[in-house]
C-alpha cells in the first residue's frame, strides 16, 4: 500500500489526531485531568493493564523535509481489522491505513480515488446507478462483497447502491481490510471492507481551509475547525462543497458534505460524543459511451447521450451517539447508537447502443427510481484485559441490532425508446413511459447479532487471535404491485476466524489465518419472492503472510498469499431451467499481494504495491435464450487479475516537492461469458507543491497526465463509462 508520504495524520487510536503545534493559554486548566490531544481523557492510563505480547514499537520520528517516517503504518493501531484495536503487525489479516495527509497531498478528493490509487489490490467500478462506491478486491466485486463503512457502521445496501461516505475532506483516515470480514461486520464483505474514519473533536485549536479550481471548471471550497469549548467539551466541524461543469456535455455536478461532532468528558472515565454527517450530491448523469464496431470512437469521447432534463440526487444523513466508559481496571465498554437515512432519485435514459444500419444511437431504459431508506441500530461491546492461566489475554464481546426500512418506487419495467444522432446536440427530454412511477415494494429487515473476539499471548512472540459472530436477519417484504409476492423470511449465519501471529524479533511478524464468511444471494433488503427460500452463501479463506517495519520506521513491507472459496451460488436447475434456481454454484480466487514503502535519503520516497490473482467461476451457469450455458472457468465480471500502484516523491528543494503516481489495472470482462473485454490501462498522475510558509501549501496537480482513454466500468453491454481526461488543478491550503 502507498501511504504516509508527508506529515501523516494517521492515528494511534480511533480518535487520535496529529496536528501542528499550537500555543495554549496558561489560563486553560482542565477540570478533571489533562486531556490528550485527541480529546479523550486517559481514563485508564494509570491502571495496570497487560501489555500485548511483543507489541511493536512506534516508529521514531525522522528529521527530514516533512516526510512521515511511516508509509504503511504497521505499528499504529488499526480499528477495522479487529475490535481489539490491534496494530497491523499484531493482526493476522491484511489491514492497511491511508492517512488523510496522503490523501490530501495526492489530491484525492473522493473515497473512490483514494482507495483505488492507494490501497493494495482494490479497483473501483463507479457508475451513477450504484452510487459511485462499488469496489473489487480478491476476486469479488460489488457493494455487498466489498463493504463500505463509516466509523465502523454499515448502511445496508439498497438495490445495489451505496452513496455515503463520498468526500475525503471529513476523513481522518481510510482503513481497509482484504479478505472475509463477516466475523466483524456481519453478512457480506467476503472480499473485504473499506472503513472511512471521520475527524474527531480535539482539545487544541485547529483550523484549516482549502480552495481549488481545475480545468473542468470544478470549484471546490473546504473548511475544517476543531478545539475546546470548555475544559471538558470539545468540537469538530468541517464542510466541503464542489460545483463543476463536468468533462462531458451537459453534465454539471455539485455536492455538499457537512460533518459536526461534540465530545463531552463527563467524568474521568466516561465520555460521550454526538455527531451528525450530512451529504447532498447531484452527481454525474453520464452513463457511458456506446461502442462503435466494438471500440470507442474518439469523436464521441465527450458526448453525453442522457436526456436534457435528466436528474440524479443523493441525500444522506448519519446521526451517531457514542459512549466510552472505562468501568474498572481492565474493563471498558463502548456503545454506538445511530440513525441513518438515505433519499435517492434517478430520472434518466441509461442504455445507448450503436445501430449500424441507421447510423444512430438507439436509447432505451427510461428509468425513474426513488429510494427511501431509514436505518436505526445499536452496537455495544465490552473489552476485558487481564490474564488467563498467567497468560496475557484480551477479550471483546458484544451485540449488534438494527432495523432497516426501505421503499423502492419505480416505473418498472422501464419502457421507452428513442434514437439520436451520435453527434447531435438536442438529446430530448424524459417523457412518460407506459408505466407510471409508483411504489414497487417495501422491505423491513431486522437484524440481530452476537460477536466475540479474543487475543491470547502464549509467549512474548506468539499470539492467537480468534473471533466468532452469529447473525440472524429477518426480512419482511411487501410487494405493492403483486401482493402475492409479499413474504417473510428468516436467515441465519455464523462466521468465525482464527489466526496465529509470530514475532521473532521486534517489528517483524509472520501470520496465518483461516476465516469463514456468509453472503446473501443478493442485497438483503432487495431480496425477491423467487429468492426467499435461499440461505446465505458461505465462504472460506486461508491466508499466510509476513509484515515488517525497519530502519526505524523509514521502511515497511508486506507480503500475503490467500485462497478464497465461495459456495452456494445460484445456478439454474438443469431439469427445470425456467424454475427455481439451485444453490450449488462455486466461485474461487487465489493470489499474492505485496507492498513496500521506503523513505530514502535526499528527500526521496517510494511507495509501491502489486496484487496478482486468479479468479474463476468453478461451478456456475445461467439460462441464455432458453438454454443453460455454463460459465465454469470464466473470470467473474469486473475483476482485474493484475492491479498495481506506484508513487515516487522528491523533496528537491526547501519547501518544494514533486511527485508522480502510476496506476495499472489489468483487463476486465463485462459479462459472464467473457466476450466483452475491457482492455488493461495505465493512468499517470503527478503534481508540484510549494510551501511559501509553514501554514500554507500551494499545489499544482495533473490527473491522467498522458490523457489515457480508458473504461472504468461498463453499465450496459456495448457501453463503457470512460475515465476523466487530462485535468489540471490548482489548490491553496491554509492552516491557522
Amino acid at each position: 500500500m502507498l501511504f504516509g508520504i508527508y506529515p501523516a495524520k494517521a492515528q494511534q487510536s480511533d480518535s487520535a489526531q496529529i496536528l501542528p503545534p499550537v500555543t495554549v493559554s496558561p489560563s486553560q486548566k482542565p477540570a478533571v485531568k489533562p486531556a490528550r490531544p485527541d480529546g479523550k481523557r486517559s481514563a485508564g492510563a494509570s491502571r495496570s493493564q497487560p501489555k500485548p505480547a511483543a507489541a511493536p514499537s512506534a516508529a521514531p520520528a525522522v528529521a527530514s523535509s516533512g516526510a512521515s517516517p511511516s508509509t504503511l503504518h504497521l505499528t499504529r493501531q488499526n480499528t477495522s481489522g479487529s475490535r481489539l484495536n490491534l496494530t497491523p503487525l499484531q493482526t493476522p489479516a491484511s489491514v492497511e491505513t491511508i492517512a488523510s495527509q496522503t490523501i490530501e497531498d495526492r489530491g484525492q478528493h473522493n473515497v473512490t480515488d483514494a482507495v483505488a490509487q492507494d490501497a493494495v489490490g482494490f479497483t473501483a467500478s463507479p457508475a451513477p446507478g450504484n452510487g459511485g462506491l462499488s469496489f473489487s478486491t480478491r476476486g469479488f466485486t460489488g457493494s455487498n462483497s466489498v463493504m463500505t463503512l463509516y466509523d465502523g457502521t454499515r448502511l445496508y445496501v439498497g438495490a445495489g447502491t451505496v452513496t455515503f461516505p463520498f468526500d475525503t475532506w471529513s476523513a481522518d483516515r481510510i482503513e481497509v481490510m482484504r479478505g472475509p470480514a463477516s466475523v466483524l461486520y456481519g453478512e457480506g464483505a467476503i472480499g473485504g471492507i473499506i472503513n472511512v474514519i471521520s475527524k474527531k473533536p480535539i482539545t487544541t485549536p485547529y483550523n484549516d481551509a482549502e480552495v481549488s479550481l481545475d480545468t473542468n471548471m470544478t470549484r471546490r471550497l473546504a473548511v475544517d475547525s476543531g478545539g475546546p469549548i470548555n475544559p471538558n467539551v470539545s468540537y469538530r466541524i468541517n464542510a466541503s462543497g464542489n460545483m463543476s461543469d463536468g468533462w462531458v456535455d451537459r453534465d454539471k455536478t455539485s455536492n455538499l458534505a457537512i460533518s459536526a461532532a461534540v465530545r463531552v468528558q463527563a467524568a474521568d472515565n466516561l465520555a460521550f460524543t454526538l455527531s451528525n454527517d450530512y451529504g447532498d450530491r447531484s452527481p454525474s448523469r453520464y452513463f457511458g459511451t456506446p461502442l462503435i464496431n466494438g471500440a470507442i470512437d474518439d469523436a464521441l469521447r465527450f458526448k453525453n447521450y442522457n436526456v436534457l432534463d435528466s436528474a440524479i440526487r443523493y441525500q444522506d444523513n448519519w446521526t451517531q451517539f457514542k459512549t466510552e466508559w472505562d468501568v474498572a481496571d481492565g474493563i471498558s465498554v463502548r456503545d454506538t447508537l445511530y440513525y441513518l437515512t438515505s433519499r435517492r432519485h434517478w430520472r434518466d435514459v441509461e442504455n445507448y447502443t450503436w445501430n449500424p444500419p441507421t447510423q444512430l444511437i438507439n436509447r432505451s431504459s427510461y428509468i425513474e427510481i426513488f429510494h427511501d431508506q431509514d436505518q436505526v441500530g445499536n452496537r455495544m461491546d465490552a473489552t476485558f484485559r487481564g490474564h488467563v492461566l498467567g497468560l496475557a489475554n484480551e477479550l471483546v464481546a458484544g451485540f449488534d441490532v438494527n432495523r432497516v426500512d426501505f421503499t423502492h418506487t419505480n416505473n418498472s419495467p422501464y419502457g421507452g425508446a428513442s434514437s439520436v444522432s451520435p453527434y447531435g446536440i438536442d438529446m430530448g427530454s424524459f417523457w412518460a413511459t407506459p408505466t407510471p412511477t409508483t411504489p414497487g415494494y417495501n422491505a423491513i429487515v431486522n437484524q440481530y447479532a452476537l460477536f466475540a473476539e479474543d487475543r491470547l499471548s502464549l509467549t512474548d512472540q506468539l499470539s492467537v487471535v480468534s473471533g466468532v459472530r452469529l447473525d440472524r436477519p429477518e426480512v419482511d417484504r411487501t410487494d405493492y404491485r403483486t401482493p402475492a409476492n409479499s413474504f417473510e423470511s428468516s436467515l441465519s449465519g455464523t462466521s468465525w476466524r482464527t489466526g496465529v501471529v509470530y514475532t521473532p524479533v521486534t517489528d517483524l511478524a509472520f501470520y496465518g489465518q483461516y476465516a469463514t464468511a456468509v453472503d446473501p444471494v443478493t442485497n438483503l433488503i432487495s431480496l425477491s419472492a423467487t429468492q426467499k427460500t435461499f440461505q446465505l452463501a458461505t465462504g472460506k479463506q486461508t491466508e499466510v503472510g509476513v509484515k515488517q517495519s525497519f530502519w526505524g520506521g523509514r521502511g515497511e513491507w508486506t507480503l500475503a498469499g490467500y485462497q478464497i472459496i465461495k459456495n452456494n451460488l445460484l445456478v439454474p436447475d438443469p431439469n427445470n431451467p425456467a424454475g427455481l434456481a439451485l444453490q450449488v454454484g462455486q466461485q474461487s480466487s487465489r493470489g499474492v499481494e505485496a507492498s513496500i514503502g521506503l523513505a530514502l535519503n535526499d528527500g526521496w520516497r517510494v511507495d509501491a504495491n502489486l496484487a496478482l490473482l486468479r479468479a474463476r467461476y468453478d461451478t456456475f451457469s445461467q439460462v441464455v435464450s432458453g438454454q443453460i450455458v455454463s460459465y465454469a472457468g470464466n473470470v467473474p465480471i469486473n475483476v482485474p487479475e493484475q492491479v498495481s500502484n506506484m508513487w515516487l516523491t522528491w523533496d528537491f528543494a526547501s519547501n518544494w516537492s514533486v511527485y508522480g503516481g502510476v496506476q495499472i489495472v489489468g483487463r476486465t470482462f463485462s459479462d459472464n461469458a467473457n466476450t466483452q473485454l475491457r482492455p488493461a490501462y495505465t493512468v499517470v498522475n503527478g503534481g508540484l507543491r510549494w510551501k511559501p510558509d509553514e501554514r500554507t501549501t500551494v499545489a499544482l496537480r495533473v490527473y491522467n497526465l498522458f490523457d489515457t482513454i480508458y473504461a472504468s466500468s461498463a453499465p450496459y453491454a456495448g457501453q463503457w463509462l470512460l475515465g476523466m481526461p487530462r485535468t489540471a488543478e490548482l489548490s491553496v491550503n491554509v492552516k491557522f
